[in-house]
């Protein structure tokens, strides 16, 4: 909320959220499932968010 205050809209950085996935995608993850959401703050600010659900075999 406070991005959105301050910098008028909190927005997922996309070569950050690509370097997450990467990252874990390495470890054995892989993303069953992917949600994206914009949401209105106080009338004049957006909020982005994502929401992963990941999983990966336990040996």
């Amino acid at each position: 909320m406070l991005g959105s205050l301050f910098l008028a809209g909190s927005k997922v950085d996309p070569v950050r959220f690509s370097e997450f996935l990467n990252k874990n995608a390495q470890q054995g993850w892989r993303v069953v499932t992917m949600e994206g959401e914009v949401r209105r703050m106080l009338l004049f600010f957006k909020r982005e968010a994502f929401m992963v659900i990941m999983e990966r075999e336990i040996t």
